[in-house]
């Protein structure tokens, strides 16, 4: 039995088509929202710069296909950026297909049987006996919970595992209106956050002379059930459904500080201890509403806020883009803490406490 599990490897995969903001707005959605002005507004503040796309809504109006077609072109999109994404992670982690013991797949943006979990497993060539775990519709919080997973099954077991989250939120442009014929304001702003992305990580048991890369110390999970209601990912017959509450941020300071405090006291932890904050970048007002309830330096969320202006909010995949993203810049010590968190339905805050090996 290994005594813990370490993320030794990151790999990352996005669609070939890079959209700027401005042009989003001026190509397709300008006229999607009949010129709204409130929509132009929330569209130019949201923190993004440019994202990738599986489709680009000026070439391809998907507003109105059904689901099925949604779902038809999910599969062709994503197997091929969950392979490299994957295979991208293995090579950073020095780690043979074939050594893989457990591998989890998260997405909540399209289903198919037999899933990504077996068609990248196959052809990247997993071994036969390699145990899967698919995680869908926990959404933008998913990549902790598989973290978990994974850490625990590398733990009990001695044997590497996994970790691959895949979003194609392109392909889940809705009507411009709601049932009453308004603008939903809740569909612009998730139209001007959303990118697409796959990111992987592998975990490593703890062994003599082991690469190691971020221990996973603990992970923690707080759902306020009451606000259940304030984000949804519903099902429709003309793909899925955005349902976001702007009492999201309000919802997230009622927590975060007690919940992290929490976390980091059971190890003996103060904020000033941690050293990288890999903060789900679900909009400006999320990450200014952590930073304060944490009272984090001014340059604590550099990581999250550069993620969120050149991908966009990809979802599952972005918390891990975020950790990626403070490793390149060498943001954390050895032996120092880092903390991962997201937040998704439920209202649902998922945190993981790392630290740098």
């Amino acid at each position: 039995m290994s005594e813990s599990g370490y993320i030794a490897g990151f790999g990352a995969a996005v669609p070939g088509c890079a959209l700027r903001q401005a042009e989003m707005w001026d190509g397709f959605f300008a006229r999607h929202f009949a010129g709204d002005r409130m929509a132009e507004r929330i569209f130019r503040s949201a923190g993004v710069q440019r994202r990738h796309a599986a489709v680009n809504p000026a070439d391809e109006d998907v507003s109105r296909w059904s689901t099925g077609e949604r779902m038809r072109r999910y599969v062709s999109e994503a197997f091929p950026l969950g392979k490299e994404a994957v295979a991208a992670a293995l090579a950073d982690a020095g780690l043979a297909p074939d050594e893989v013991g457990l591998f989890v797949v998260a997405s909540c943006t399209g289903y198919v049987t037999p899933g990504l979990d077996i068609r990248v497993a196959a052809d990247l060539g997993m071994a036969p006996d390699v145990q899967r775990l698919f995680i869908g519709h926990m959404g933008c919080y998913a990549a902790i919970p598989a973290l978990g997973a994974a850490r625990d099954y590398v733990v009990a077991r001695n044997r590497p595992a996994v970790v691959l989250c895949l979003e194609l939120t392109s392909l889940h442009v809705q009507p411009p209106a709601d049932d009453h014929g308004r603008i939903d304001l809740g569909q612009v702003v998730s139209h001007a956050l959303f990118g697409d992305a796959a990111a992987a990580i592998v975990v490593l048991p703890d062994a003599p002379g082991a690469r190691r890369g971020l221990e996973v110390l603990e992970i923690a999970a707080l759902t306020d059930a009451a606000t259940a209601d304030h984000m949804t990912w519903e099902v429709t017959d003309l793909g899925f459904r955005m349902g976001l509450s702007p009492e999201v941020p309000r919802v997230l300071a009622r927590h975060v500080r007690a919940m992290v405090s929490e976390l980091l006291g059971r190890h003996g932890l103060t904020t000033a201890d941690v050293d990288g904050w890999a903060v789900h970048p679900g909009g400006p007002r999320i990450l200014s509403t952590v930073a304060e309830q944490l009272a984090l330096p001014a340059d604590a969320l550099d990581a999250s806020t550069a993620v969120l202006a050149e991908r966009g909010n990809c979802s599952s995949a972005t918390v891990l883009l975020v950790l990626d993203a403070l490793r390149a810049a060498g943001r954390s010590r050895a032996g120092r803490a880092v903390v991962a968190m997201a937040f998704g339905p439920g209202l649902t805050l998922y945190v993981a406490l790392l630290r740098q090996g």
